[in-house]
């Protein structure tokens, strides 16, 4: 059961009105992450800002469901593997074994894989990495932009991972359980 209610778009009211006649606008429908961050606009409205902002970047809607994958599943969100799991494949048109590959950090494509890793070595290292771990990143083709926009969707998807975690959201998008379960 959800420790966080989400709000019936319905009996929304003021800015989470506003922002949910948006987002139903562009989606079709208020997913149940944004339904419970509802509860609080400014949250709500920062993370579709950010979100928005970060689609427009230079690493493109595939490389950021792969990295939302790998975080998720390295954060133990139900909700999130789920999600981009879903949006990855019907979305983005990311193929079943990428997804899998992407959720253990791994990518067939080079490039690609670095940056999970590095995404993944941000994650372990709470944001604490060294040279080589930044040279790394680089060396596989990586702008110093990009490398700050991989951190950027390490932090958005870290925030809709505790955000989901805590909020036990209930699950609107078909279940995908994260592959281990870490101990906290």
């Amino acid at each position: 059961m959800a420790r966080l209610k989400a709000i019936n778009p319905d009996e929304a009211t003021g800015k989470t009105k506003e922002l949910f006649n948006a987002i139903k606008g562009k989606l079709g429908s208020v997913p149940n992450m944004m339904r419970t961050m509802g509860n609080s606009p400014a949250l709500l409205e920062g993370y579709l800002n950010f979100s928005g902002v970060l689609s427009h970047g230079t690493l493109g809607a595939k490389t950021g469901e792969l990295l939302a994958l790998a975080v998720s599943e390295n954060n133990n969100c139900d909700y999130c593997v789920a999600a981009h799991s879903y949006i990855g494949e019907k979305l983005v048109h990311i193929d079943a074994d990428t997804i899998q590959n992407a959720r253990n950090a791994k990518a067939a494509d080079a490039k690609t894989d670095a940056a999970l890793k590095f995404a993944t070595m941000l994650v372990a290292k709470k944001g604490l990495v060294n040279d080589s771990d930044v040279d790394a990143v680089k060396a596989a083709g990586f702008t110093e932009g990009e490398v700050g926009e991989i951190v950027g969707h390490v932090a958005l998807n870290i925030l809709t991972n505790y955000f989901n975690n805590t909020a036990d959201t209930e699950l609107d998008f078909p279940a995908a359980k994260v592959l281990q379960q870490v101990e906290a």
